[in-house]
This record gives C-alpha cells, structure tokens and sequence, in this order.
C-alpha cells in the first residue's frame, strides 16, 4: 500500500478543459479570417497597385544610365602627322559615405592613388555629407585598374580620355589647350571645340548596390567622335623654324620672336614659330607669356620691312616714275620741327637704292610727292588694319590711322613703316601679294582643297618691279646679306624698330626684323622673322633676323624640294 493510502488522503483529479464557448470560438475565427484578409489585401496591393512604383525604385537601385565618353577629334598636319590626339585614361571616384573608416584601407587607397594618409582623410572628411567626390582624375587605365583590384567599398571608376600633344612646345600656342574636363581653352582646341568635341553616348546597365557593373542591358545611344581637323602646318618645317628661332631669341638674349611661313601660291601657313613656349603635355609652373600666339594676337610698328609694299603704291599712283631719282643729302631732314635720318649721307639714290639702302629720306620724300592717301589704301587692300579672318581667337586687326588732317610728318612716317601697327600674320600675308605678281591670298591655319585665286591689289607689273628690287636688296655686300641662301636668289628686306612703352619710344629696346621671299624666279614661300628686343652685340635687322631666315628658309626650301634659282654661288 501507498503511503497516501496509509494515511487515509485521497489524490484529486486533473479537471478536464471546459469547452470553448461559440461565441468565443467565432471571435477567435473571425480574428484569424480578418488578418489573412488584410495580410492578402497587403499582398495584393503591392502586387498590382503598388508594382509600378516598386519596381520603379528597384531599378533606380540597380538599373543606371551611364555615359559612354566620346573622343575628341584629332588634329594633324597637312601631311597626316598627328598634333593633338586624345588618349583614354580612367578617372577614380567615391561615394564617401562608403568609404571604409578602417585604417588599413584607408592607407592602401592613399598609397594607391599616390597621395598622403592625412590629405585624404581631410578631402574625405571635407565630403562627409555629399554622395560624391573625385579621388583622382585622368589616370592611366593600369594604374586605375591597381587601386581597383584593392576591392575598397565606395570607390568607382569612370572612362574618360586626356589630350595629348606629341609635338610639346613646338606649335603649342598655335594648337592650344584644353581643361581637365576636355574643353578646348585656347588656339585652335578653342576657336574649333564645337567641332573637336565629340557627342557622348549613353547605355543602361545593371549595377549591384555597390555600384559595380553587372552587366550592359542595351545601347541607348551611340557615341560620335569629334571631327579631323587637318592644319596647312608642315610640321617638319615647324620643327626648323622653332629650333632656329629658339635659339637665336637664347643667343640674343632677347625677349622673345617670331616665324611665320606662308606658301607663296596658296597662302597656307606652313610654319608658326613663337617664343617663350611652353609644353601642353606638363603645364606645371606655366608661365602665361608663353601661352599667346604672338604671331596673330600681338601687333608691331612694321618699320622699314613695309617700304616696298608702299613704294608699290607710290609707282601705282603714277606720280612716282621708274627712274626717278631722289637727293637724300645730307642725311636728314626736318618735317613738322621732327626729324628724320638715315644711318648715312646716302646722296641721290635710284627707287632701288632707296630700298637697299633703307633709307627714311628718300621714302618720306616719294611720300610728299603724293596728294591723296594711296600708301594707306594699298596697305589696307594688302590686309592691314583689318582682321586676317582665320578665325584664331584674338586675331589682331592691327590699325592704320584714318587720312583725316594728316600732317606732312605723319604723311611720311607711313611710308618708312612708323605711325601703323601690324600682326607678323598680317606682313606675311601682304607680302603674297609682291610674290603672287601682285594678287594677295589670305592666310589660311586649315589645308585648303582648292587654291584660291586671290585678290588683285597691285599692277603684276609693279610686283615684279619691286620683287626685282627686294632681289637686289639681298645681295653679297649689302646690309641684308646675311639672309643669303647658296643656291637660290632670294627676295627681302630688313627693318629695325624703337619699342614703344607708356612714355613713347624706347631709346635702347628695338624689334629686328626680315621679310623675305624664295626662290625670286618662282616664289614658293614668303617668310617673316621677328626677334624682340636683342641685346647681343647689334639689334639690326640684318644682323639679328636675317640669319634666321636663312637657315629657316634654306632647309624649307630644300624640303620642299625647289629647284635651285642663283645665277652663280652665293656668297
């Protein structure tokens, strides 16, 4: 017997569970049955009212448009050689709010991309709030693809393309550059960027949630290359017409020059020439003088390199004959209480004497012969004072003073070349017309398809008079014989100018000029040389320009493969 037996105790009976009521059996029911009914209304209306804008938020989550880079056009010579070509580099961005605060990958990330610990940390802390900010731009696509591998949230990467200039400095002003955004900001880069640059595409692509690709769904749009731009430049001949030009501007010492070379039967720019340079492909420590194209946007007193252009115009007139003769003793002469010399007593000097000797009596005497302005008109006719229209930004116009009460001295002064002002662009082109038998041919910086026809401003004639002229004026023992080039005969004429500052002319800062022409007997090129403010042992022009054309014209013309022309060697 149990011991509860023993002491008489009875156990009590589990109660069973009274049963659920109805009414409470139904409430629990209809409690379940109602969130079923809202769980599927729920299902429901995400499934079918609410399906657009979900979807529309999921994608904005994976689906993106990206832009397909175009690249920009590129530009050559007139032979095909490339000047400015783009080169496609990879541009690393992040979102910062991805980035990882750990130590460790913060520092291969700066180690990545080449940069100090503590100059990220404080360009990412300066970008805390925003969703975007670049690490590094315009890198080379190896170097970007290293940082990538390193798999560090929050780091992105975008194709873009860099400017490229194989040349450096040699046509850096005439080229120009563009921005790190692509954009064209000076020389041709500028004046053609509606036409360089190129229409980005775009595409959709699938992306995870760190923004990584996963794979391209469709072309939205195709990208479209900037157009070719082809250049009249011969870049062999740049190359020369810097090399020599560079370094007579170091033997001078002078503050800078100029070479401009235009093909005599087209008017082409074949070479352009400017110093101080710089390179394009490192502007580092960029002096901003370098940037301008000196040979365009800068403007000169042309000085005596402009004396056949307006003894064209005297001989035109008809009021100056062939064979006059002009008494330029003693070797001055005072004209409205100014007074004008000559190096020398140079006594009666035939029109070709004038010329050869350069003589500012004899010019301004043939001047006051004259009784309506005919050097001016012939000057704006040859394209001075006007723009060249080669559509180069900040083109000079230069100036001719407007025949309105002329005083005799004035009168004078623009006939030896003072009282104008010139681009080295503008003489080059006036000159075509001396060695196109009298019709002058706008510049062109562009190859032309067709050659054309210019536009007559001087008698065919009196071109070949005053080309004769020139010839003699480069001659073993005259002042320009240094411009000499065994084998050829060569046309030109030298000028020596005062600078000018705020308080008028110079007395120890001159421009050494030479404008000359080659072959006389076929002219293929018309060359203008520039040097400013020589400090060596002269500053003439015959001394300091003139050999710079000779060695710059002595290697065009034997690239250019002309037939020699001298009567006998020069010497």
């Amino acid at each position: 017997m149990s011991n509860d037996s023993r002491s008489g105790v009875t156990p009590r009976r589990a109660l069973p569970m009274p049963p659920m009521g109805k009414a409470r059996y139904r409430v629990v029911m209809l409690l379940v049955l109602a969130g079923l009914a809202l769980l599927t209304g729920r299902i429901v209306n995400l499934q079918v009212f609410d399906r657009p804008f979900l979807q529309g938020q999921g994608d904005a989550r994976t689906l993106r448009t990206d832009t397909i880079p175009a690249h920009r056009g590129m530009i050559t010579d007139r032979h095909g050689e490339p000047l400015a070509i783009s080169t496609p580099v990879v541009t690393l961005w992040a979102n910062p709010q991805d980035l990882p605060v750990d130590d460790i990958q913060r520092l291969m990330l700066a180690k990545g991309l080449n940069q100090p610990l503590d100059a990220l940390n404080e360009r990412i802390a300066r970008y805390a709030t925003h969703e975007f900010m670049y690490l590094k731009r315009r890198m080379t696509p190896e170097a970007a693809q290293r940082v990538l591998e390193l798999h560090i949230p929050g780091v992105h990467a975008r194709e873009e393309y860099k400017r490229y200039y194989p040349a450096g400095e040699v046509s850096a002003q005439l080229l120009g550059v563009t921005n790190i955004d692509d954009i064209g900001q000076e020389g041709l880069e500028l004046a053609y960027q509606p036409y360089l640059a190129g229409v980005p595409g775009k595409r959709r692509v699938l992306k995870d949630r760190r923004g990584r690709l996963v794979r391209d769904l469709a072309l939205l749009k195709e990208a479209q290359p900037g157009g070719d731009l082809t250049l009249a430049l011969d870049q062999r001949l740049q190359y020369l017409a810097y090399r020599e030009l560079k370094a007579a501007v170091a033997e001078q010492d002078a503050d800078g020059g100029i070479v401009v070379m235009l093909d005599a039967r087209s008017g082409e720019v074949l070479a352009m020439a400017n110093q101080p340079s710089y390179n394009p492909n490192n502007r580092a420590g960029l002096d901003p003088q370098g940037l301008r194209n000196r040979a365009i946007v800068d403007t000169f007193e042309p000085g005596s390199v402009i004396k056949p252009l307006a003894m064209a115009a005297m001989i035109e007139s008809g009021k100056v004959p062939l064979d006059t003769v002009v008494d330029t003793s003693p070797g001055w002469m005072v004209i409205d209480r100014f007074t004008i010399k000559d190096i020398g007593n140079y006594g009666k000097l035939s029109l070709a004497g004038i010329l050869e000797k350069s003589s500012n009596i004899g010019m301004s005497k043939l001047a006051l012969r004259l009784d309506d302005p005919v050097v001016p008109a012939t000057y704006r006719a040859l394209g001075l004072g006007q723009s060249p229209g080669t559509g180069f930004p900040g083109e000079a116009t230069g100036s001719i003073p407007a025949p309105v009460r002329w005083s005799s001295s004035q009168w004078a002064a623009l006939a030896y070349g003072y009282g104008l002002s010139v681009s080295a662009l503008q003489l080059a082109s006036a000159y075509t017309a001396i060695a196109n038998e009298g019709r002058r041919l706008p510049p062109s910086l562009l190859k032309l398809v067709e050659v054309p026809a210019g536009e007559p401003v001087i008698d065919p004639g009196v071109a070949r008079r005053i080309l004769g002229m020139m010839d003699q004026v480069v001659a073993p023992g005259t002042g320009a014989r240094r411009a000499l080039v065994p084998g050829y005969r060569i046309a030109g004429k030298t000028g020596t100018v005062r600078k000018t500052d705020a308080g008028g002319y110079q007395q120890k800062a001159y421009r050494s000029l030479f404008v000359g022409i080659a072959p006389v007997s076929d002219p293929r090129i018309v060359t203008v040389v520039m040097i400013d403010h020589p400090r060596g042992d002269s500053y003439y022009g015959g001394a300091v320009a003139a050999p710079v054309f000779s060695r710059v014209a002595g290697h065009a013309l034997r690239l250019l493969d002309v037939p020699p022309d001298a009567r006998e060697p020069a010497t």
